[in-house]
């Protein structure tokens, strides 16, 4: 690995918002030191040992264990297995960091020396092969190199900090959870949130952040179509729910193709459909699963509408009785779109500019999916001024391998996903640590 680029000037050091004593290159040895002492191992030990969503006993409780020697006030069991540390610090703003801590159900396959080999039961009871394919556990580990900059260095700002450990990310329930749970009631609502996402398609040691929505909005959406029975040689005397349904999988295509702008993302995807049990039978019934995608709340409402009035429509056109037209089901936890506060936004890209270069910023990753966040049920409802960023784990090395003919770089919740943990984490940390510097500066 390159060691990272760090451009400053000696106006930048003495007009920081940390003491003359605690520069930039400080901050980064420190925080080189700690991933030698502890930080790697502690990696090491969270990608070994993946949890599924709300059963992550074991990695909360480390967590927590972390944390509380490093002098944090630690709450465990919030929102079933989520984490809250808090570091008071005197007069000053509440700002909230967040990281996740769940795995994902997949068998890991990266030829890493220390891949996961565990097995857990799901919340369900179901015996499951774990890993850690989408870097969280990149995210505990800097949290945790996080709260051992912020706590040695309590003289450079003030305020208070809180640590999130958040569960159930990848099943969009955890945030929710935390927050039925009465969190903010219970420590005190931020005033700042911030949190970021170890990412496979942005160059390590650098990072990424967006002036709008770096993650969309999602609700899984199930259609049951109702029909009418038969034998499949006499389609006459039914009403076949495949043909209906088949009709309303292509009809929600021009939903996205004709009623939403073309410069407003949307996804409708019918990832699952399902009906009969025999080739000469036509069912009474299909089941579609529609996963939907928005990066705005007006677009979620448009399409959300748009859905059930194709799936209603498109039945009525087939000849279905008014009592037996489709049920269109929001199912499962919807997630509003991550919508990072402008203003924040820009102050904390000029402070990580004048801290590290713009060389920090990764120019070349652009965001080409929509994946979904649960991180706003955190921020939506009351508004708190957050942002959300990406954090590099891929080396500069393996994107021009990949150009060259080389083999693609692993995308998230692959069994091939792997990370450069060193230089994923140490960004990290060094970004928190200068981002929270500057939401807690001394008055």
């Amino acid at each position: 690995m390159k060691p990272l680029l760090l451009k400053y000037s000696m106006y930048a050091l003495m007009t920081c918002s940390m003491s003359p004593a605690f520069g930039q290159a400080d901050l980064k040895s420190s925080i080189d030191k700690d991933y030698k002492a502890k930080l790697g191992a502690l990696f090491d030990h969270f990608h070994r040992n993946p949890e599924l969503s709300f059963v992550e006993t074991r990695t909360a409780a480390r967590l927590a264990q972390e944390l509380r020697a490093i002098g944090f006030e630690v709450t465990e069991n919030v929102g079933k297995t989520g984490v809250v540390a808090i570091l008071k610090n005197g007069p000053g703003p509440l700002v909230m960091l967040r990281a996740d801590m769940d795995g994902l159900p997949v068998q890991e396959k990266s030829g890493l020396p220390n891949a996961s080999t565990v097995m857990q039961k799901d919340m369900a009871g179901n015996l499951m092969q774990v890993m850690h394919a989408c870097g969280h556990d990149v995210h505990i580990t800097s949290m945790v190199g996080t709260a051992q900059q912020m706590a040695a260095r309590r003289k450079d700002w003030s305020g208070t900090l809180m640590l999130i450990g958040q569960p159930a990310e990848e099943v969009v329930a955890g945030a929710k959870a935390m927050m039925e749970d009465q969190l903010w009631k219970r420590f005190g609502q931020p005033d700042y949130a911030i949190t970021f996402h170890v990412n496979a398609a942005v160059e390590a040691g650098k990072i990424d952040a967006v002036e709008g929505s770096p993650w969309s909005g999602v609700d899984t959406v199930d259609i049951i179509v109702h029909g009418q029975g038969a034998h499949g040689a006499s389609p006459h005397r039914g009403r076949d729910p495949i043909v209906i349904g088949s009709q309303i999988v292509m009809a929600l295509q021009t939903i996205i193709s004709r009623e939403r702008a073309p410069r407003d993302p949307a996804v409708i995807t019918v990832g699952s459909f399902h009906s009969g049990t025999k080739s000469n039978i036509i069912s009474d019934q299909a089941k579609l699963s529609l996963t939907v995608r928005n990066e705005s709340f007006e677009t979620r409402e448009m399409l959300l509408n748009a859905i059930n009035r194709v799936a209603i429509n498109t039945a009525r056109a087939a000849g279905v009785a008014e009592d037996k037209l489709p049920e269109v089901i929001i199912s499962g936890e919807p997630a509003p779109p991550t919508l990072n506060n402008i203003a924040l936004t820009k102050r904390l890209k000029k402070t990580w500019t004048e801290k590290l270069g713009a060389g920090i910023f990764d120019t070349n990753y652009q965001r080409l999916d929509m994946g979904a966040e649960d991180f706003p049920q955190f921020t939506t409802k009351p508004t708190i001024p957050s942002v959300y960023f990406s954090v590099g784990g891929t080396p500069k090395e393996a994107f021009e391998a990949e150009k060259a003919g080389g083999p693609p770089v692993p995308s998230h919740h692959s069994p091939l996903f792997k990370i450069s943990a060193e230089p994923a984490v140490k960004t990290g940390v060094e970004t928190t640590v200068i981002a929270l510097m500057d939401l807690l500066q001394k008055k």
